[in-house]
């Protein structure tokens, strides 16, 4: 029997939790939920966890173009002192043009250019030992997001949705704002099409964000309806015949999902909804800040609705010259709406279950570029994280005195994806695809998860 909107396994999944919850057995619910979800085969259907999981959703904040570690989050007093000093390759170091000072309980030394971010200082943790294997974009940003630079392979939005299933069945499960990166970054490669991200792109307007072909302007709802109910058939038959197609199985929950989002999804973008008070703190409207600022409260309304992974995106941070002003403009750009969504989610007791994580593919040289900018540098670089059952005030890891590469708690990219994957209660040699002949899995050949950042 195909399943539709309205289908007799929907039905009994809200009958058995709804029927638990009455009693007040929570845990019962959910595992009544994910037992009569299992029996459904519905692919998108909330999964239990390896292990009991610290968070239940990710939104990665991803800064294109590579901040440099040392004019952000890894604070070099000796690369000060030694500035116009010769090292490696006859390059000059260049000192950071930015006033660090010590923020929070912990003392974490930040940048004057993220004041807002500052306040929140106890909630950081910084991944100061990050190194990746390659020092070019394209290949850099394929490998933070899928622990591959080599091949197309699976993001990580795709297996943490292939892992734990969503929360909403009329909401994606993986949402990339903007499309971060292009499409290689949200993609499910060679997993089942529904674990791929949707994209939705973020502008001016009433609702200041745009889903491709969110409404039909031929159809009325019952026709739609009725339209998909003729397809189901058409299809099941097809499936009896086939008996095994998972092309067809994944085009039909294709089909039910998007006819679901178009009246789930445009409500949950319409951030008119919303308080001025809130708008204001994200800095909506605001030179600078109303596109990424949109992004953010976006991403708390998403999650806040059930939806497993949010990436977000920034670009720009590319800075082979004119370091100061162009670090300085990308730090303005997403610092008040960043510091915005971790007051959201704190005060919506929704950041102990949110996996928040901030970086670029990798890092930059402490060394001299055009006078006024840094190079590549993938052998040492930061990167942070938040909520999610992660410590706060806390900083993993080192680069050396320079901040030239890791030497201390070195962490690859395959390590923080262990580390997230762990987070979410998911253990990442277990999370596995059989394809082509063998098991694939986000960490590829390595991995170590660092229990170190775990609260």
């Amino acid at each position: 029997m195909v399943r539709g909107f309205h289908d007799q396994g929907t039905s009994r999944r809200e009958f058995l939790k709804n029927a638990c919850c009455g009693f007040g057995f929570v845990a019962l619910a959910d595992l009544c939920a994910r037992v009569a979800a299992a029996e459904s085969n519905d692919p998108l259907a909330p999964k239990a966890p390896h292990f009991k999981a610290r968070a239940k959703h990710v939104i990665f904040m991803y800064m294109g173009g590579a901040p440099s570690q040392v004019d952000t989050f890894d604070y070099k007093p000796k690369l000060q002192a030694d500035d116009g000093k010769t090292v490696e390759g006859g390059r000059k170091l260049l000192k950071s043009p930015f006033k660090f000072t010590r923020h929070g309980k912990a003392g974490l030394w930040l940048p004057e250019i993220f004041p807002n971010l500052a306040g929140h200082a106890d909630d950081l943790c910084l991944l100061n030992s990050m190194y990746t294997d390659v020092a070019v974009h394209g290949s850099a940003a394929t490998q933070l997001h899928t622990g591959n630079f080599r091949f197309p392979r699976p993001s990580m939005g795709a297996w943490t949705l292939y892992g734990l299933g969503t929360e909403n069945s009329d909401l994606p499960g993986f949402i990339s704002l903007n499309g971060a990166g292009g499409t290689q970054n949200y993609s499910s490669s060679f997993l089942p099409a529904s674990f791929q991200g949707t994209r939705i792109d973020t502008g001016g307007g009433k609702t200041g964000s745009h889903l491709a072909n969110i409404e039909n302007p031929r159809l009325s709802v019952e026709l739609q309806r009725r339209h998909l109910d003729m397809l189901g058939k058409l299809n099941q038959r097809r499936l009896v015949e086939d008996q095994v197609n998972p092309e067809l199985e994944g085009l039909i929950e294709a089909y039910e999902l998007a006819f679901r989002m178009e009246g789930a999804v445009p409500h949950l973008m319409d951030i008119s909804a919303e308080t001025k008070a809130t708008q204001e703190s994200y800095g909506i409207a605001e030179t600078g800040t109303d596109q990424f600022g949109r992004q953010c409260l976006l991403a708390r309304r998403f999650v806040e609705a059930g939806v497993r992974f949010v990436e977000l995106g920034h670009g720009n941070w590319d800075q082979h010259t004119d370091l100061k002003a162009r670090h300085t403009a990308n730090a303005h750009t997403v610092d008040k709406p960043i510091a915005a969504l971790l007051a959201d989610l704190k005060q919506r007791r929704l950041l102990k279950d949110t996996l928040l994580v901030w970086g670029g593919e990798f890092g930059r040289t402490p060394t001299a570029q055009n006078a006024d900018g840094r190079d590549h540098d993938n052998r040492g670089f930061s990167m942070w994280i938040a909520g999610g059952g992660t410590k706060g005030g806390y900083r993993h890891g080192a680069t050396d005195e320079y901040g030239i590469a890791a030497v201390d708690k070195k962490m690859h990219i395959n390590d923080l994806h262990a580390t997230m994957l762990y987070l979410l209660g998911l253990d990442h040699e277990k999370l596995t695809y059989r394809y082509s002949g063998r098991d694939y899995k986000l960490t590829d050949l390595a991995g170590v998860v660092a229990k170190d950042i775990v609260s």
